[in-house]
């Protein structure tokens, strides 16, 4: 066997070896080799491609990741601890990986955190690891200065691996610059009350930017979670080609 094959064999099965308590990962066929998905717990979740471990809003502490490789990049959308959380942060001893946030998280970070952070504005675009990220904004409807989310404050993310786009929203609702979204391959939206959307928001934000794979994701609200069947139905009622993905983001503990 190649070195390159024993080599793809191993990362695979490393990629395998996560915790008991989160669901199986799933897998997206890209022109660069596969991207492999494995949801965590609510907005958490972790991306490998080509090698590469990114997490995303990492929360729950290191044993919520154990049997997963360290990550080479973090992304983190929003201030809220259900995003942002610091003492995960640590636990992961996440010092030598590259970290992209927006700037009110940077401002919340601790100084052994700011060293290894590209601070990146909504609209803006940078290149980390040799994968394109662009922020897309997240906040509430109708706009004010006491939402939930307000304008500007954190970051969708938009990341590109090979021919493959991946979005990733955040806590938005169904604003403009979601819905007009374009050639999105796989995204991850967020559904939960009274934070961002309801289950009828959601299916009518996904139909107008047609992912071909759409996860509902953070649909844990404060009337417990969002009903992902009927939201699937919604979708593909209307639209059956979009492939709707309900994977379980709420282990047992």
């Amino acid at each position: 066997m190649k070195l390159k094959s024993i080599l793809t064999v191993l990362f695979a099965a490393a990629v395998m070896q996560v915790s008991a308590q989160n669901a199986a990962p799933d897998q997206i066929k890209t022109n660069k080799g596969d991207l492999t998905i494995q949801p965590i717990q609510h907005a958490t979740l972790v991306l490998t491609w080509e090698g590469k471990t990114i997490y995303v809003d990492p929360t729950g502490g290191a044993e919520a990741f154990e049997g997963m490789a360290k990550p080479d990049l973090i992304l983190i959308t929003d201030i809220h601890g259900d995003h942002m959380d610091v003492k995960t942060l640590d636990a992961l001893q996440a010092e030598t990986a590259a970290m992209i946030v927006p700037q009110a998280v940077a401002n919340e970070l601790p100084m052994q955190h700011k060293s290894h952070t590209k601070i990146l504005g909504n609209g803006e675009s940078t290149t980390a690891l040799g994968i394109p990220i662009t922020a897309v904004p997240m906040y509430n409807l109708p706009e004010s200065a006491d939402a939930m989310h307000t304008k500007g404050r954190g970051n969708g993310y938009v990341l590109r691996f090979g021919n493959k786009n991946v979005y990733i929203s955040g806590d938005t609702e169904g604003v403009p610059e979601v819905r007009n979204l374009k050639n999105i391959d796989v995204a991850f939206l967020s559904m939960n009350l009274p934070y961002t959307m309801d289950v009828e928001q959601a299916a009518s934000t996904t139909l107008d930017f047609k992912p071909k794979v759409i996860y509902p994701y953070h649909y844990r609200g404060q009337n417990g979670l969002s009903n992902v069947a009927a939201f699937k139905k919604m979708v593909n009622d209307k639209y059956k080609n979009i492939e709707v993905r309900l994977r379980d983001w709420y282990p047992a503990k």
